[in-house]
């Protein structure tokens, strides 16, 4: 990368940081600037704006999250439902080491702008919903592979596969509301249990 695209990363790479471990409504465009060493005009030569920044930090989140976790999880070598299993121990995993690393669980970056931002930026909430729904999708398609595998009964996928990500959401805010990863543990393979039958 050139020393332009350096610059950008760093800022963004710092923003992610700041919004993931404080917040986004209580992280400025003057503390980011100060945090990465670089000036207002850089900043703003780079983002019109803290909410383009904002929108670029939930898709760099996505794309971190799909090469990690989702890639490690989902492999379609694992049978369907151990890929849940995987993926709550890859939760868990992520969780542990960002509360090791900074002294407090953070939670999920997109359900933390969604708690945050929903009812005040529709652009951002936007984002964060199509960064779940992405996240939701490699559920469903394990949900998909075990109802023709045989390993699960026909049910409604798309409702599953969504119920089954807002439980590991509700798992996620617990834990960060206790300070306490080993709850995702404890009840996140529960969500191999979640069926939304069919409608008749």
């Amino acid at each position: 990368m050139n020393r332009t695209s350096d610059t950008r990363q760093h800022i963004l790479d710092t923003a992610a940081t700041l919004f993931h471990t404080q917040s986004f409504s209580d992280v400025g465009i003057a503390t980011i600037c100060k945090q990465a060493d670089v000036s207002k005009g850089s900043f703003f030569h780079f983002f019109p704006s803290k909410q383009a920044l904002g929108v670029a930090v939930l898709e760099q989140f996505r794309e971190k999250i799909n090469e990690t976790l989702v890639a490690r999880a989902f492999s379609s070598q694992y049978p369907p439902m151990e890929r849940l299993l995987r993926f709550v121990e890859e939760l868990y995993m992520f969780q542990r080491e960002q509360a090791k690393e900074h002294g407090h669980l953070p939670g999920c970056p997109f359900g933390n702008i969604v708690m945050e931002q929903a009812t005040q930026d529709e652009i951002l909430r936007k984002k964060a919903d199509g960064c779940i729904r992405s996240i939701a999708n490699h559920i469903r398609t394990a949900v998909s592979d075990a109802v023709q595998s045989g390993e699960l009964a026909p049910l409604d996928e798309e409702a599953t596969a969504e119920a089954m990500f807002g439980y590991l959401e509700g798992v996620q805010l617990m834990a960060k509301a206790r300070n306490d990863a080993e709850l995702i543990r404890r009840l996140g393979p529960a969500v191999a249990t979640i069926r939304v039958p069919q409608q008749t």
